[in-house]
């Protein structure tokens, strides 16, 4: 079979579950050849070959991590001309993801699909279904030239363990030189004990209608009940209410969790364009009106302070 070359994102050789959602879509195509870069890259092997990658090529060169994306396009390309004839490259989606993806398809000469909820073989190459345009439409396409260079929206795929060889290269890159940017320092974020918000099967996001930040701890307490991550809208995160790491929505980060809660929020496009891939949407809010009713599946038109601790409640109640 040929080969597909997948990007690995890790923290210090832990890979996170875009990556293995995109081998269960890459083993559809071909071959699974995992590429994983910086500290730790190694100790990765072990679960990329449980779950399909058939060679992993590593490389814990330094300036992978000492440059913000140059370094990682180097490591990429090189993985890319060590194959012969490759059928596909995919990418988990996220903003360094598709920085990576966009700068080898322009070096390799390819087509780039970004943001891709789906992923089959075709008699012309791979085929990919997109949600564009805040997720109004569903676009089915291929690339025309080239070797397609995709990312994969996180929670487009199952998670499918499938043993595999898994042997371990060592990848040579020979680096293009001192970058216009390097990094200096990193700072480990707090880790606050929930899941990552991109990568989360459930998520609560929280909006003007809390009317403050105090009040986010009913919905940190609702997301706590069902394991799931906070996010926010623009306009709880611009007054200042909750981190704009959290925000949710088309100027924020994109979510596509099996469950997603959204309560206080009234629904415009804005946010809209970050969520409408969730596959069941429940809304809280007191305006029957809301825009965020016409998207939801289920809708519950009360007061937040009242149907919150409520279902928090009744979560716990029935876990116990």
């Amino acid at each position: 079979m040929a080969d597909v070359l997948v990007l690995v994102d890790h923290v210090g050789g832990a890979v996170r579950k875009p990556v293995l959602e995109v081998l269960t879509l890459a083993r559809r195509l071909g071959d699974p050849v995992a590429v994983v870069l910086g500290a730790g890259a190694g100790g990765a092997a072990g679960v990329l070959g449980e779950h399909g990658a058939v060679r992993v090529l590593v490389c814990e060169a330094p300036e992978v991590e000492e440059s913000l994306v140059v370094g990682r396009v180097d490591a990429l390309e090189a993985a890319f001309g060590a194959l012969v004839d490759p059928v596909a490259v995919l990418v988990p989606s996220s903003g360094e993801g598709r920085e990576v993806a966009a700068r080898l398809a322009v070096r390799v000469g390819s087509g780039l699909l970004t943001d891709a909820v789906d992923v089959v073989g075709g008699e012309e190459g791979p085929v990919v279904t997109q949600s564009v345009f805040a997720a109004g439409f569903t676009a089915v396409s291929r690339v025309s030239r080239g070797v397609p260079v995709i990312t994969v929206k996180p929670n487009s795929a199952p998670v499918e363990a499938s043993a595999a060889a898994g042997a371990v290269e060592v990848l040579e890159v020979e680096f293009s030189g001192r970058p216009a940017a390097r990094v200096v320092s990193r700072t480990p974020r707090e880790a606050s004990g929930r899941p990552e918000l991109t990568e989360a099967a459930v998520v609560v996001s929280g909006g003007r209608g809390l009317g403050g930040a105090e009040n986010f701890a009913l919905v940190e307490a609702l997301a706590d009940s069902l394991g799931g991550a906070v996010g926010a809208s623009r306009a709880a995160v611009d007054a200042g209410w909750y981190p704009h790491s959290q925000q949710v929505g088309q100027t924020g980060r994109s979510v596509s969790p099996q469950l997603y809660i959204a309560v206080g929020i009234s629904g415009a496009i804005q946010h809209r364009a970050g969520m409408q891939t969730s596959k069941t949407i429940v809304a809280v809010n007191k305006d029957p009106e809301a825009p965020i009713f016409d998207l939801a599946d289920y809708g519950v038109v009360g007061d937040l302070f009242t149907v919150l601790p409520q279902l928090t409640e009744d979560i716990n109640h029935r876990k116990n």
